[in-house]
């Protein structure tokens, strides 16, 4: 059985780790809707299709997204994982909890990009009623797959206002 030291270095480790994995997150969210949007606005045809075709602007949505999601949240995420215990001087409330937040926001953002993206080239490829159809059930995925991202997003917002409340008693 571990002590409770050992206990504390184990989770003071993986904390770190995920805090760690939250910026190397960002850092290739960012690289992915970066060079995204560079091709976007340098490859003509694709830059046409995206503007022109029925549903090209799900293509857009999906860059924006993985630069909203991806990027920037994640970049917001880690700092404020690092900055809140140190500020509240107080250990991170749950390091499982900020694993479940890692993991669900990526695989919730990963499947929001893909059935944005899907969406946008089948709708912008396709056209007629059957099209619509398909086009609407794809976005109900990126739905679900919504959801999990903002479920994420609550679990972290709980750990941080967990991590601080009674900040003001400690010594």
């Amino acid at each position: 059985m571990k002590t409770s030291t050992e206990q504390s270095a184990l989770q003071d480790k993986d904390f770190t780790r995920y805090l760690l994995w939250f910026v190397y997150a960002c850092i290739i969210y960012s690289i992915i809707g970066f060079s995204w949007g560079a091709i976007m606005g340098g490859v003509p045809a694709f830059r046409h299709f995206v503007d022109y075709s029925a549903h090209g602007r799900l293509i857009t949505l999906a860059h924006g997204h993985i630069n909203l999601l991806g990027w920037v949240e994640m970049a917001i995420f880690a700092a404020l994982y690092y900055v809140v215990p140190v500020v509240s001087r107080r250990s991170i409330y749950s390091v499982r909890l900020v694993k479940i937040h890692f993991w669900m926001h990526n695989f919730g953002l990963i499947g929001m990009v893909v059935f944005f993206f899907t969406a946008g080239l089948v709708g912008g490829l396709s056209t007629g009623e059957d099209a619509e159809k398909l086009v609407s059930h794809l976005l109900a995925f990126v739905g679900i797959f919504g959801m999990l991202v903002l479920s994420a997003n609550i679990i972290w917002g709980y750990n941080l206002y967990k991590t601080t409340t009674g900040w003001q008693d400690r010594k």
